[in-house]
């Protein structure tokens, strides 16, 4: 690769172009890095292998090639709610097009790629009087810079600026109205890309995003903290994150870069970690989980989110409406806040001590060891078989029954209502799960005091498994809040407070629990959440099913600082297949040992009771540790006697 210079490829026109008139003509563009935040779009690469393009074809070179499917991919993120598209221009610089024969198509192509995006946005904007931005979107260059590599930083500036005087050629409302540098792996190759949009395009707004690993570094070996320092000097218009291993990865770095930086933060994050199933790249995050992030990335400090690989326009429809719900609350809160100068907020009224409010609340307070067992809602309206295993259960002891909100997203009888069945039927205590994901916050708040108005006094806060997940994968989710605000909810609820602090007249009374994953790949995200619930007013946990005390352990001790009691979940394991799906689809630590010990039953019966065994161990090695002890039985007919086995409480009943 020769040398390049910004004088041989003729950048003087751009160059001469004064800083002041520039940036007044881009003066409606820098809107987007004040107010509200903006909604950037998705992943092109993705959008178009999903067309069928090979993996192995220059994405860039489309935009001369097949024109109209990129028109089509802007086209659809505009409509999903996008306020500013990038143009397929990843790699369209001189070092990578090389590779692929198109070393001198550098502007050609770069030019096609703005003119393409500026279609699609001039489109819209006809059609439904809505507003979007085009970015030039500016990748790494491929290559590695000194000292590590044989390109200079001088070189490397040089292509940057060829490609990006490309895509501000012909100046506001017909170039890109911004930049967009991404994924970039080295700060010093971020440096040397803005410093070339300061050369040739001194104007035109700037954001700047590095990737980072799993541990929130940059792939250079710096720390969130340096890279938010270190872009911030290089004169950018916003810095961030993009790509990487997902939204919580995005999220940490984010929050980590707020303190060091006054400029505006952009998110945009990859759909998870990609993984191979049967033969195809999928992207496993769904479009819901990106949204209940979109709403943490803000309220970190995010002014632009978006989305990097296997994200797609219905990721960006989630993404719109979890914005649009933020806006919502805001202006109903600053409606509220407003309403304050005139009439001051109702008072809190202080709920019942926790020993009051239910049986559970009295064993937490004493202190008492707490067994609960899960029953599962029916997929009719016969709840007959469930009530009576109730029934069974509070004949051998069981303190509570634990009831589940549409498990794994799948269509059953409501929670609520086979909770109060079986308190009226039976007399046994029930916990009510109350779920994020089918609900808005006003549809919440109703649930739940008509829950305390009919004698449920104990709620466990979850957020709930996404619709894809379950036997109706294309319903929609709503998710206006997460466990941690619905835990907020339930606490002014408890403290005789609607969502907009009006008085309700008195307490709900509940006593508030969550659920906790000792078990997470990512612990330490985790942990934080943890803490935040809480902080919310959290009053006791439940963890997912525990199969290694050694996490079980670390878990109680990582949250030591701020532990509330914690009861145990334990799952009697029927098969080998069962311990795989625990291990491999819910991702719960699983040791070897146990999978050895399942390979070895014979028999289904041997294998059910074997997985007993087991459990009957972990609940003997818990209780020590723990408040209490929750079994979800999976048998069959007989899985609530196979729960009292676990127990201890059905001695002498057979499997």
């Amino acid at each position: 690769m020769p040398w390049l210079t910004i004088q041989r490829y003729g950048y003087e026109k751009n160059m001469n172009q004064s800083a002041e008139q520039t940036s007044r003509d881009s003066m409606g563009v820098r809107r987007l890095f004040k107010g509200s935040p903006v909604l950037c779009d998705g992943a092109m690469g993705t959008m178009l292998y999903a067309r069928g393009v090979f993996i192995n074809r220059c994405y860039d070179e489309l935009n001369l090639s097949q024109p109209e499917l990129v028109r089509e991919v802007h086209a659809e993120y505009l409509q999903a709610g996008a306020e500013v598209i990038e143009t397929n221009t990843f790699g369209a610089n001189a070092f990578r097009l090389e590779h692929f024969g198109l070393r001198d198509k550098v502007r050609e192509i770069n030019l096609a790629g703005v003119r393409l995006a500026r279609e699609a946005v001039n489109q819209i904007r006809e059609k439904q009087a809505s507003e979007a931005f085009v970015a030039g979107a500016i990748g790494p260059l491929g290559v590695r810079l000194e000292p590590l590599g044989k390109v200079g930083l001088d070189e490397a500036r040089a292509a940057f600026a060829e490609q990006i005087a490309a895509l501000v050629e012909g100046g506001p409302g017909v170039g890109a109205d911004l930049l967009s540098i991404e994924t970039m792996t080295s700060l010093t190759e971020a440096e040397q890309a803005v410093a070339a949009a300061r050369e040739v395009a001194p104007g035109v707004p700037v954001i700047v995003m590095v990737t980072v690993d799993e541990e929130g570094n940059c792939l250079d070996g710096a720390s969130a903290e340096t890279a938010a320092k270190r872009l911030t000097a290089t004169g950018a218009d916003a810095i961030g994150c993009n790509c990487s291993s997902g939204p919580a990865t995005v999220l940490s770095v984010i929050e980590r870069m707020r303190p060091h930086t006054s400029l505006p933060l952009a998110a945009m994050p990859n759909a998870g970690i990609p993984r191979a199933v049967e033969g195809r790249t999928i992207y496993l995050t769904s479009p819901e989980y990106m949204a209940s992030f979109t709403r943490k990335l803000v309220k970190a400090g995010a002014a632009l989110v978006g989305g990097c690989c296997g994200t797609t326009p219905s990721y960006t429809r989630a993404m719109r409406s979890a914005l649009r719900a933020m806006d919502a609350m805001e202006t109903g809160a600053q409606v509220m806040e407003s309403r304050t100068t005139e009439a001051p907020s109702a008072p809190k009224i202080a709920p019942p001590p926790l020993a009051q409010r239910s049986k559970i609340g009295s064993m937490i307070a004493a202190g008492k060891f707490i067994s609960m067992v899960e029953i599962i809602p029916p997929r009719g309206i016969n709840c007959s078989q469930e009530i009576d295993a109730a029934a069974r259960l509070h004949q051998l002891g069981v303190d509570v029954i634990n009831v589940p909100d549409s498990p794994r997203a799948s269509a059953r009888m409501s929670a609520q209502s086979l909770c109060v069945q079986i308190q009226q039927h039976v007399g046994v205590e029930t916990l009510l799960h109350y779920t994020c994901r089918d609900r808005n916050v006003l549809s919440i708040q109703s649930d739940l005091l008509g829950a305390s108005s009919i004698g449920l006094k104990n709620v466990l806060c979850v957020t709930g498994d996404p619709p894809k997940l379950g036997n109706y994968p294309d319903a929609t989710a709503v998710f206006d809040v997460d466990a941690i605000g619905l835990v907020n909810i339930v606490r002014n609820l408890n403290n005789g407070l609607d969502i907009g602090k009006n008085s309700i007249g008195e307490s709900t009374g509940f006593t508030i629990a969550v659920a906790a994953n000792p078990g997470v790949p990512d612990i330490d995200q985790e942990v934080r959440r943890f803490a935040y619930k809480v902080e919310a007013g959290a009053e006791y946990a439940i963890t997912q099913p525990v199969f290694d005390l050694r996490v079980l352990e670390e878990f109680l001790r990582r949250i030591e600082g701020f532990r509330i009691p914690v009861v145990a979940g334990i799952w009697p394991l029927t098969s080998l297949r069962n311990a795989e799906f625990m291990k491999n689809d819910l991702r719960l630590a699983m040791p070897d040992s146990i999978m050895a010990r399942m390979a070895k039953a014979d028999s289904p019966e041997s294998a059910r009771a074997e997985g007993i065994r087991i459990a009957q161990e972990m609940l003997a090695e818990a209780r020590p540790m723990v408040q209490g002890v929750q079994v979800s039985a999976p048998f069959g007919k007989d899985k609530y006697l196979a729960a009292s086995q676990v127990l201890g409480l059905a001695e002498g009943v057979g499997v």
